[in-house]
């Protein structure tokens, strides 16, 4: 790849067009979506850019270099597959399929032919979550004990009418679409989960997948972490809590209706007591997509592997069917 990468966007919704904002560097050459009206807006975003109703054909141009799915997931691997075959590049919206099966014929196909596949784990590139997983790396929270996370929000009318509560579309409910988020970034701070325990319940929407989802995964030493996700929030909500011996960072609010993106340290005195405390706030506008394009894009031009990819999405996934298995959810069979 040399020059200005060229991208394809197929699924040319709220995320697509996301996605189209933050290329940067790249430039859009093609946007794809059933509902070709949707595509055309998306595409309108560069005068050279072109509009198609089949992703096949932006998949297969040779003027693309990297193909960014953000469609439903019941189509997003079979779409991702292709495109490492023909040679591109790859990001995936989160959490990249219904379940880890699916996301291994596209791990194999990358591997084989050198295509880098990303996971749209973006939550990693918010600045407060950036700023703590710097301090953590350089020490400050000494050896790890655990960590507590919530995320939630309170749907909108019809919430239970959209594709998100289609498990065919969606994989399930909360737990996979927000609660990959949390499993992902629950295991920078205390590595792989080897003990999976859960509860995943649909408490007030009418639909068939859950809209609250309970976590405790325990590593090796017996680290954990305990996470909650729900869609019966009523006032957005995102707290995430990271405990070490020496140290506590905490987040709070991801910006917006979230609340001020806000990192606060609690570093333990010799004599203990109150701590030494520290407050960051990131009051800006979200740019973690920015962020995390610009990193892959870096990957791309390194060929170096993407920090979050399809076996950080396998991990995730693990973890979601397993509570759904013990939830008594059946949503992929």
């Amino acid at each position: 790849m040399t020059g200005q990468p060229g991208v394809a966007i197929v699924g040319s919704g709220l995320i697509g067009k996301k996605r189209a904002k933050a290329l940067g560097q790249a430039r859009l050459v093609v946007a794809a979506d059933r509902e070709i009206v949707r595509a055309r807006e998306l595409s309108a975003a560069d005068p050279r850019a072109v509009a198609v109703g089949d992703w096949r054909q932006a998949v297969d141009r040779p003027d693309v270099d990297i193909v960014i799915v953000a469609t439903s997931l019941d189509v997003a691997p079979e779409i991702a597959l292709a495109a490492v075959n023909a040679g591109k590049h790859v990001l995936m919206e989160k959490p990249a399929g219904r379940t880890a099966a699916e996301l291994l014929p596209v791990l194999d196909a990358a591997e084989r032919r050198g295509g880098l596949v990303r996971v749209g784990f973006n939550h990693r590139y918010h600045p407060a979550m950036l700023k703590a997983i710097a301090l953590f790396r350089e020490g400050t929270l000494g050896e790890m004990m655990f960590v507590r996370g919530r995320y939630g929000h309170g749907g909108r009318i019809g919430y239970d009418k959209e594709w998100r509560a289609d498990s065919r579309l969606s994989g399930g409910g909360e737990l996979i679409d927000q609660g990959v988020h949390l499993i992902d970034l629950a295991r920078i701070f205390l590595g792989d989960f080897t003990e999976v325990d859960g509860f995943a319940h649909t408490y007030y929407w009418d639909m068939p997948v859950d809209d609250n989802g309970f976590m405790m995964l325990r590593t090796a030493k017996q680290q954990v972490a305990f996470l909650h996700v729900s869609c019966t929030e009523w006032k957005n909500l995102f707290s995430m809590e990271i405990y070490g011996k020496q140290a506590k960072l905490q987040i709070d609010g991801l910006g917006g209706s979230y609340g001020i993106e806000r990192l606060t340290c609690y570093k333990m005195l010799p004599q203990m007591g109150p701590p030494e405390t520290e407050i960051w706030e990131y009051p800006r506008g979200d740019e973690s997509w920015e962020i995390e394009f610009k990193e892959f894009l870096e990957d791309v031009r390194l060929k170096r592997k993407p920090a979050a990819g399809l076996p950080e999405a396998i991990a995730a996934l693990s973890v979601v069917e397993r509570i759904y298995k013990e939830s008594g959810y059946d949503h992929n069979t």
